[in-house]
């Protein structure tokens, strides 16, 4: 069993015990008022760089990052440093993420949110829009091409937007049909957990110039979010090279700045 499987077990089963307190109905219900804020329509202004600030405690490649974890102050320090949308881990076992930590992201910004966490149910989908995400992400090695098409439906059905996470070529072209998603790029190896940019940089040719992409992981240096704008990338998602340090929000700002 890989990892992605690994995690892919462990949350169906989470899912399943998730179902016997809050029914799909109930939080249908719960999704019903919310506003949406589009990570599209940001990413489709120029201009500027767009980063996807990413907020987690821990990770399997790095460990504890945040030992004083503050989602709110972190989130503020976003928005006030020009994140265009953040990223919520809400996978508990082994990034420490929980629900709250999005409740409370929501409560305290108004950009678009991404639930991140390893969605295989649509029951997780409508747990995203009842907590206030804006989009969910999709990982396109850890699912069929009908589980792709099945959390896709449901992510539009509730008005939520998509980022669909490829490793490879193969992916990529799994993905592709799926129109209104925006195409995510991770440069992470799954099996060794490390990082090459070369891996973004390969698959930018084959995006199509119509399609909005992100550049996912290993990216800590202006100089890289340089190379990978001129590839075609549209925003980046980063998160360790900004929750590692004391200052996220102003590690943020310097990525950002020319």
């Amino acid at each position: 069993m890989n990892i992605l499987e690994k995690f892919m077990h462990e949350r169906l089963a989470a899912v399943e015990a998730a179902k016997s307190f809050v029914s799909l109905e109930q939080l249908r219900e719960q999704a019903e008022g919310r506003v949406h804020h589009s990570l599209k329509t940001r990413l489709l202004a120029t201009g500027k760089t767009h980063i996807i600030s990413e907020m987690k405690k821990a990770s399997p490649s790095a460990g504890l990052l945040q030992p004083d974890y503050d989602p709110t102050a972190i989130a503020k320090s976003y928005l006030e440093n020009g994140a265009d949308a953040i990223s919520v881990l809400t996978e508990p076992l082994h990034f420490l993420g929980s629900e709250d930590d999005l409740r409370r992201v929501r409560a305290t910004v108004d950009l678009p949110i991404l639930r991140k966490d390893f969605m295989c149910d649509p029951y997780q989908v409508v747990e995203a829009a009842a907590w206030g995400a804006d989009l969910i992400l999709i990982i396109a090695a850890m699912l069929t091409d009908d589980q792709i098409q099945l959390l896709y439906n449901t992510a539009l059905e509730q008005g939520l937007e998509v980022l669909t996470e490829v490793h490879t070529k193969e992916e990529l072209d799994r993905v592709l049909p799926f129109s209104e998603a925006i195409i995510g790029v991770n440069s992470r190896n799954l099996k060794t957990l490390k990082t090459d940019l070369a891996t973004a940089h390969e698959l930018a040719a084959f995006i199509p110039q119509d399609r909005l992409s992100v550049a996912e992981s290993g990216i800590s240096r202006r100089t890289e979010i340089e190379s990978l704008e001129s590839a075609g990338y549209d925003a980046f998602l980063i998160g360790e090279a900004l929750v590692s340090g004391d200052d996220p929000g102003g590690r943020l700002a310097e990525l950002i700045s020319y």
